[in-house]
C-alpha cells in the first residue's frame, strides 16, 4: 500500500515539476497564444491626461485569447497547462454547426496565466486593456452592469468562444452592443474597437453585416455596413485579413503549447483531432486565390483549399488518420466527412463575405497596425514520398528529396517560403495586398481595404498590443476626430 501511495505521490511531483518548468519557459519565451508584457511609456510617471468625453472602446482578443470554463462546474479548461479530466477543447461534430456545443463558455479575456501557487503570473491581454487607463483615463466597465458614471471614457472587453464560427461571434458582438446601448439608454451610441489577430475578422464582419448570417446557397454577398450604426472605428492589430498558412499547418499537425512548439507530456497540446472540431481555425485558412503552394521542383502548384477532395488527396484530413477511430465515437465518425464539407463551404463563404468590400469605400473607419520586420512563413511545398506511397506537405525550410533522389536543401527554400510579417501574419495578408481590387494607398502600401491609416512597427505577433509604439498610436488615433 505504501509503495502504491509513494508511486502516485512521485507521479504528482513529477507532473508538477514538468508543469513548473514548462510554465517558466512560457513566461520567458515567445508563444503564439497571447501577449507578453513590455515596458510602456503610457504608464510613465505624470503622463499628460487625455480629454474627457471620449467614445467607449471594445477590446477583442484573438484566437485562444479568452478563458473557457465549464458552465456547470466552473472549472477553468482554457487556459490550464494540464488537460481537464472531464472536459476537453473539442466541440461535437455534425453537419449542423450551430448545434455542435458543449459545456464550455467564455468568462473573460485571458489576462493572466497562473497554474501553481508558487509560480509567477505571465501577462496576456491585461496590459493591452489597462494601457487605455493611463494616460487615456478610460475605466473598465462591465456589459451586464455598465458604469453609473456615464458611458464615456470607458472600455469593455469582449471574451468569446474562439473555437466557434466567427460569424456567430460577430453576431454575438452586435447583440452585446445593442443590449448595452439599451441599458445606457443611448440608442445612437457608437464604439471604437481594438481587435487583435482573429478578433479583427470578427470586428470586420460585424461592421460589414451587423447581426446577419451568411446568405444561403451561392447568392452574391454584398456588404450592408449594418454595423456602422454601432461602430465608429476599428483598429486591426496584426489581423490575418487574407488568412494564414499556419492555420493549415495546425490543422494537419496540431499545435504544441510548449516553447517553440515543443510537445511536452501532461501539457494541453492541441492535436489535429482537437483542431478538426474548431470551425474558427478553418476560417483562418488562406483565402481563395491567395494560397502559395509549390511542387517538388519548386514550381507553383494550384490548390483548391475549399475542396474536400484536395484535403483527402494530400492526406490533410483528420478522419483519414488511422487513429481517428480511437479519438471519436462511431456516430461522430459517420458524420465526420459531412461535417467537414459544411465547415469548408462555410469557410469559403466567410472569406467571400470579408473580401466583398475589396476596393470599395466602407462606412466604418479602419486603421491597420502591424509589423513587417520578422521572417514569416508564407507558403508550403507538397511532394510525393514514393517509399511510403503518400504525399508530404512541408511547412518549414527543411531538406527533402525529390522523387528522382535529388536533394532540396532548407537553404533553397528559405527565400521561397518566408516573407515579411510579424512572425505569424504576413504583411501581404495583413494588408490584403494580393486580393482583387488591391490598390496603392497612403502612397506606400498596396491594400484592398479602404483604410484611414496604416502603421508598422517592429514586433512579433504576440506582443503587438503590448508594444509601446502600437499603444501610443492607438491612443492618438482613438482621441482624434
Amino acid at each position: 500500500m505504501k509503495i502504491v501511495m509513494l508511486a502516485r505521490f512521485n507521479q504528482r511531483v513529477f507532473r508538477s515539476l514538468v508543469c513548473s518548468l514548462v510554465f517558466s519557459l512560457l513566461v520567458f519565451s515567445q508563444t503564439n497564444f497571447g501577449q507578453t508584457p513590455t515596458p510602456s511609456p503610457l504608464t510613465a510617471p505624470n503622463p499628460k491626461p487625455a480629454s474627457k468625453g471620449k467614445m467607449p472602446v471594445i477590446v477583442i482578443p484573438g484566437l485562444l485569447g479568452s478563458e473557457l470554463v465549464n458552465k456547470e462546474t466552473d472549472e477553468t479548461v482554457w487556459f490550464d497547462l494540464a488537460r481537464s479530466k472531464t472536459d476537453d477543447l473539442r466541440l461535437p461534430i455534425s453537419a449542423n454547426l450551430a448545434a455542435n456545443r458543449d459545456n464550455l463558455v467564455p468568462r473573460d479575456i485571458l489576462r493572466n496565466i497562473k497554474y501553481l501557487r508558487f509560480l509567477p503570473e505571465t501577462e496576456i491581454y491585461e496590459r493591452a486593456a489597462t494601457s487605455l487607463e493611463v494616460p487615456g483615463d478610460y475605466k473598465e466597465s462591465k456589459w451586464d452592469a455598465p458604469s453609473e458614471t456615464g458611458y464615456q471614457d470607458t472600455y469593455y472587453v469582449f471574451p468569446y468562444d474562439w473555437r466557434r464560427d466567427n460569424v456567430e461571434n460577430a453576431q454575438l458582438l452586435i447583440r452585446r452592443i445593442d443590449e448595452l446601448k439599451a441599458k445606457l439608454k443611448r440608442p445612437n451610441l457608437k464604439f471604437n474597437i481594438i481587435a487583435h489577430s482573429m478578433g479583427g475578422l470578427i470586428a470586420r464582419y460585424a461592421a460589414m453585416y451587423g447581426d446577419a448570417d451568411l446568405p444561403a446557397g451561392e447568392r452574391r454577398i454584398v456588404p450592408t455596413w449594418a454595423g456602422a450604426s454601432r461602430i465608429n472605428k476599428i483598429f486591426l492589430v496584426g489581423t490575418p485579413n487574407e488568412g494564414s498558412i499556419s492555420s493549415l499547418d495546425a490543422l494537419i499537425n496540431g499545435y504544441a503549447i510548449g516553447p517553440k512548439g515543443v510537445n511536452i507530456p501532461f501539457i494541453m497540446n492541441l492535436t489535429r483531432f482537437d483542431m478538426f472540431t474548431i470551425p474558427a481555425l478553418f476560417q483562418l485558412l488562406p483565402h481563395g486565390g491567395t494560397i502559395r503552394a509549390f511542387d517538388e521542383n519548386l514550381k507553383p502548384l494550384r490548390v483548391d483549399i475549399y475542396d474536400v477532395a484536395t484535403w483527402e488527396k494530400y492526406g490533410w484530413t483528420a478522419y483519414t488518420d488511422p487513429d481517428f477511430a480511437k479519438q471519436f465515437t462511431a456516430a461522430e465518425q459517420s458524420q465526420a466527412r459531412g461535417y467537414f464539407r459544411v465547415v469548408l463551404n462555410r469557410t469559403r463563404r466567410f472569406h467571400q463575405a470579408l473580401d466583398a468590400s475589396a476596393g470599395a469605400r466602407g462606412a466604418v473607419q479602419i486603421y491597420l497596425l502591424g509589423s513587417d520586420c520578422k521572417p514569416t512563413f508564407d507558403a508550403m511545398v507538397i511532394y510525393r514520398n514514393e517509399k511510403r506511397d503518400s504525399w508530404r506537405t512541408l511547412f518549414r525550410a527543411d531538406d527533402f528529396k525529390r522523387a528522382d533522389g535529388t536533394k532540396v536543401t532548407g537553404k533553397d527554400l528559405e527565400n521561397l517560403l518566408y516573407t515579411k510579417g510579424d512572425g505569424t501574419v504576413t504583411q501581404r495578408s495583413f494588408l490584403t495586398s494580393t486580393l482583387p481590387g488591391a490598390k496603392i494607398r497612403n502612397g506606400n502600401y498596396r491594400t484592398a481595404l479602404s483604410v484611414r491609416d496604416v502603421s508598422f512597427t517592429c514586433e512579433i505577433h504576440n506582443r503587438l498590443l503590448s508594444n509601446a509604439e502600437v499603444q501610443n498610436k492607438l491612443f492618438a488615433d482613438l482621441i482624434s476626430e
